[in-house]
């Protein structure tokens, strides 16, 4: 049963005020190495009308467009665009950015040869029409491709850690379900002629410990940050308490550093 659109409207008022809260930008630029290979494997050419969905700050559209490619961006959080089109015109990069909804994509039928999403349309709150979305822009033979973290991932265990502060919205299926091999043959089957699956690893490397990790978030990841917010002075420091055994218990690196693996599947279907 799908929820109330009342309901929909009031979760995502609230995803584009998390997304557009600290600066993800200082956040995205960890993350820019495993984005790059993420479009590398995609092997895009020159010319190829890419539109990266749930954009942020540009991670997959810089890449894309330095192939040559022409590429759209679309966010629901306009500071994460601004930041995206900064990027963009300091490369002197062909991209257009804009403000808009994964489950209302503001584009014609079969407009794109690739339609793309890392960590960014699995948070929708409906993924049947996410799916369906995805699918309509993109043309037939083309390319839709997400990267999303999996149930078993690290990713996953730091969701598990903050629900237990901040409870998920009811109805709402869990992010991670993107990231099960059979729910998103499930999801995108209808649509695909062919769906490529693999597993993939990001890697987390940060120049400080743990602790300083999690303050990191804390001060730049918006939905981090407006978990916190939400909570009493002793339940943000036992949030901040789990959160720094988390990544203490999966860092591989010493003391003074943190380097933590995270999986996530990568997903290529072939527009049916």
């Amino acid at each position: 049963m799908q929820p109330a659109q009342a309901v929909v409207d009031e979760i995502k008022q609230r995803m584009r005020t998390a997304w557009m809260a600290g600066d993800f930008g200082q956040i995205a630029r960890y993350s820019a190495k495993c984005a790059e290979e993420f479009v590398d494997r995609l092997a895009i050419q020159p010319g190829t009308r890419v539109l990266d969905v749930a954009s942020g700050t540009g991670n997959l559209a810089m890449p894309a467009a330095r192939r040559g490619a022409q590429v759209w961006g679309i966010d629901i959080a306009a500071n994460l665009l601004h930041q995206a089109r900064q990027r963009a015109a300091a490369e002197n990069l062909q991209a257009t950015f804009e403000e808009g909804d994964a489950e209302q994509l503001p584009y014609p039928d079969a407009q794109f040869d690739v339609v793309m999403s890392m960590f960014g349309a699995m948070f929708a709150p409906r993924p049947q029409r996410v799916a369906a979305e995805l699918a309509r822009v993109c043309r037939p033979g083309g390319l839709i491709a997400m990267a999303n973290w999996t149930p078993a991932s690290f990713v996953a265990k730091q969701f598990a850690v903050g629900h237990r502060y901040v409870r998920p919205p009811e109805g709402i299926p869990a992010p991670v379900l993107w990231g099960d091999e059979q729910v998103v043959r499930e999801r995108l089957g209808p649509y695909a002629s062919e769906i490529r699956t693999s597993r993939q690893t990001a890697v987390f490397d940060y120049p400080f410990p743990p602790r300083e990790v999690v303050q990191f978030f804390r001060r730049y990841f918006g939905p981090t940050q407006v978990a916190f917010s939400g909570l009493s002075a002793d339940l943000q420091e036992a949030y901040m308490a789990d959160l720094e055994s988390l990544w203490s218990e999966y860092n591989e690196a010493g003391d003074e550093r943190s380097l933590v693996r995270a999986e996530y599947l990568q997903v290529v279907a072939t527009r049916a």
